[in-house]
């Protein structure tokens, strides 16, 4: 063989691996736009249903798809495209409106046109109260670990989506707030952790729908201890194998 045909050849080899390289990146730019999106819980405000270390798929086409969808949200259309209005008990994930860099994960509340409103640790829907009961309770790991276990409390909203709640102080700011009046076009979004959430009682305010990125779906990987999935010498200890694939909706 000579020494051409050899340059050639490694040419040739070096090129289609360029391009398998380059199908399968955009292969995963696709998924990740359309389809599914892979988020991991930074923050405990959604304890007991998503725990720090959780690592979770968000489906990009539940409710359609907004500049968002795309990575670094290029300005090419308003408003959504295929879009489906998200229901009120979803765990969501949308780009904080104050700051649309930032993603937050909550869960849905308030709808268009709705009221929305704190007593006394009880919420209120168009005043009407959800019911509440007590459930058990929950022992957080990690930062929020101080010792001592959370009353849980089950929430059944009037379409009957049911989840927990915890409840880490009778007298919180959140317990008692003013009556909000959702915008149309917006959303009120709440942390299950109800005591310890930046939501739209506070600083998040109502949502707009073109902010929203997708709908949580599966809890795919999750390790405790403040641990990171890279430190695999961690792995026997801190892996919660009991979390995954479990329901991000629960």
């Amino acid at each position: 063989m000579r020494v051409a045909d050899t340059t050639k050849q490694t040419s040739g080899g070096l090129w289609e691996n360029v391009k398998v390289l380059v199908q399968a990146l955009l292969l995963a730019l696709v998924i990740r736009t359309l389809l599914f999106q892979p988020f991991s819980i930074p923050s405990g405000s959604m304890m007991e249903t998503l725990l720090v270390g959780d690592y979770l798929f968000v489906s990009k086409y539940s409710y359609g798809y907004s500049k968002y969808s795309v990575p670094f949200s290029p300005n090419l259309f308003s408003g959504r495209i295929f879009g489906s209005a998200p229901e009120r008990g979803d765990v969501a994930v949308f780009r904080l409106p104050s700051d649309p860099r930032v993603d937050y994960i909550k869960r849905v509340i308030g709808l268009p046109g709705d009221r929305i409103q704190m007593r006394d640790d009880v919420l209120y829907i168009n005043d009407v109260a959800v019911p509440r009961e007590q459930v058990g309770n929950f022992k957080p790991e990690g930062q929020y670990d101080t010792g001592a276990e959370v009353p849980v409390f089950r929430e059944t909203l009037p379409n009957g989506v049911s989840y927990t709640t915890l409840d880490l102080s009778p007298n919180s700011p959140g317990d008692n707030t003013r009556e909000f009046l959702v915008p149309e076009g917006h959303y009120f979004m709440m942390g299950d952790n109800r005591d310890n959430s930046a939501d739209s009682r506070f600083t998040v305010g109502y949502v707009p729908l073109e902010n929203f990125i997708g709908r949580a779906t599966i809890v795919f990987f999750s390790i405790g201890g403040d641990a990171s999935p890279l430190e695999l010498w961690k792995w026997p200890t801190e892996l919660r194998l009991d979390r995954f694939f479990k329901s991000a909706q629960r």
